[in-house]
């Protein structure tokens, strides 16, 4: 990730992920831009809405009921208590509660979707939103209740309530009541104007700050397993054939030709790698037997396509990821509430800009390239540990088999793992129900894509985990005798410094726990570039 200044400046446009990582995560601070033309298309949108209302206008959400209850309107001096009832019925969400910095991600873009000023918000509200995350109050969000149309009404309701000093938060460590944390933090609890209620609840935020870290993991991620694939073809004398430049330029796919390259670089420099010109230059010279050298041969050219086929299975992930990163930050700067009012046309549209169907379809894609790298895991697991394919390695890569069983538990929970993230990875979207009065009558599920992702990533990594502590287990049995490539050499450390070699049949379980560890904080060194 690149560095980051020590501030952030938001204004509706130009907002990336790894932006989002270093305040939800860094603890880098926010501010609204202070460039004038921001707080003027914020100031003009509120004063918009406040003259269509004076004319009479009949403005959904604003001085009507909400969704199947549009027919009701709402007379003038109840207009602020309408805002604020949002915060009563919406709360109703169920299950644990989210992880922190998802739940600050979604403050954060839903402050950037404001500050585009086309919802008709004070500023206030928005640097109220800013004061929360410079000042780490996290409100205390449910898992479950959004059906990803409307947006992510409930858990928005969960995060916008505090605003008003209702609610729970975590501050400095605790659970506490918001009144307290805001009164702490010298924050007045506010009051909300006519539509300030809608546009704290009404989009996508929820479930896109969720995906965009489920990505920003992922990208590393996807490295990590192509890291998995150079030790594995070190530890199994794999050949150098497949990565070559040449063959990945005439497929003519970008993800194809980075994740050959990241290889390259990976085993830069190893001698456990093979070369298939050199093995042909060995039977020209006729050292050892011809039948030893031709089936050395034989055996380098058809090698099983989870050593072969690494940058065109992989590959497409890589490509994924793109297209996911570029969805996933289009909607991070989006407009994603209903009503619009748009100073600029003078005009407010009823529309449904917080449908969640861009997010939802980018996730259901990622899932599969979750499973999919989960399946290459576990392919790679299972020519390791057996006897048959791992070339001369002990069963389970334990020293002395029989009593000793090494790394056979380790392939049972590895294909726990795999099956569940497979599972997972069936798609959200396609179960759409109908919902409220039928007013919801196709939902998008986003935020379920986003949850299910988000569990998918931390199953993976445990996964990860399991076949890197692997790998250095059966690179040791080569008893070193050759040099690991640069860039496996440094996952090798990185991996060693928390999983020492299994001699005998001991407890795994806080080993992976800890390689873990190493991966959710970035801290197995990959290649420059990767």
């Amino acid at each position: 990730m690149a560095t980051q200044p020590q501030k952030i400046e938001i204004s509706g446009d130009h907002l990336t992920i790894d932006q989002v990582v270093a305040v939800v995560r860094g603890g880098t601070q926010v501010e609204l831009s202070p460039d004038p033309r921001v707080r003027e298309r914020i100031t003009s949108s509120r004063a918009l809405l406040d003259t269509k209302l004076a004319q009479g206008e009949i403005i959904y959400g604003v001085n009507t009921g909400y969704g199947g209850n549009v027919r009701f309107l709402i007379p003038a001096k109840d207009l602020n208590r309408h805002q604020e009832n949002l915060f009563q019925y919406m709360i109703c969400g169920v299950g644990p509660p989210l992880p922190e910095d998802t739940v600050r991600a979604a403050i954060l873009l839903r402050a950037n979707a404001l500050a585009k000023g086309f919802s008709a918000v004070r500023p206030l509200i928005i640097e109220r939103l800013i004061d929360l995350l410079n000042h780490r109050i996290t409100p205390i969000v449910p898992r479950y209740g959004s059906v990803g149309a409307s947006g992510d009404l409930i858990p928005s309701a969960y995060i916008g309530r505090v605003l008003l000093g209702q609610g729970e938060v975590l501050y400095k460590g605790k659970q506490t009541a918001a009144a307290g944390a805001l009164r702490q933090a010298g924050l007045p609890p506010i009051g909300l104007h006519a539509k300030e209620g809608l546009a704290l609840i009404n989009g996508t935020t929820v479930m896109s700050g969720i995906g965009a870290l489920v990505i920003h993991d992922g990208a590393y991620l996807t490295r990590l397993v192509l890291a998995c694939c150079g030790l594995a073809l070190e530890a199994l004398g794999g050949v150098d054939d497949p990565f070559r430049d040449a063959v990945q330029s005439v497929k003519n796919h970008p993800g194809q030709i980075a994740a050959a390259a990241l290889c390259r670089k990976l085993f830069d420099g190893s001698r456990y790698i093979r070369n298939l010109d050199e093995i042909r230059k060995r039977i020209q010279e006729r050292h050892g037997s011809l039948t030893q050298e031709i089936a050395r041969v034989e055996e380098a050219i058809q090698t099983p396509y989870s050593l072969r086929c690494v940058p065109q299975g992989i590959g497409p992930v890589l490509d994924a990821l793109r297209q996911h990163e570029a969805t996933l930050e289009r909607e991070i700067n989006s407009v994603n509430d209903n009503p619009l009012v748009d100073p600029r046309q003078a005009h407010v549209y009823h529309t449904g800009n917080f449908y969640g169907g861009h997010v939802a379809r980018a996730l259901d894609g990622w899932k599969i390239d979750l499973a999919t790298l989960a399946n290459w895991l576990h392919a790679l697991m299972a020519m390791i540990v057996d006897d048959r394919f791992n070339h001369g390695l002990p069963p389970n890569l334990i020293p002395n088999p029989g009593l000793q069983t090494g790394f056979k538990g380790m392939q049972l929970c590895l294909t726990s793992l795999v099956c569940a993230l497979r599972h997972l990875a069936n798609p959200n979207l396609v179960h759409s129900l109908p919902t409220e009065q039928y007013n919801q009558d196709m939902v998008s599920l986003g935020t379920h894509c986003a949850l299910t992702a988000m569990e998918m990533t931390r199953i993976l990594e445990a996964c990860t985990a399991i076949v890197l502590i692997t790998l250095c287990q059966a690179i040791d049995l080569r008893e070193g005798r050759n040099p690991l490539g640069r860039g496996t050499q440094a996952v090798y450390d990185a991996v060693r410094g928390k999983s020492q070699f299994l001699k005998e049949d001991r407890p795994l379980d806080s080993d992976i726990g800890l390689v873990t560890e190493l991966i959710q904080k970035r801290l197995i060194p990959l290649p420059e570039g990767a």
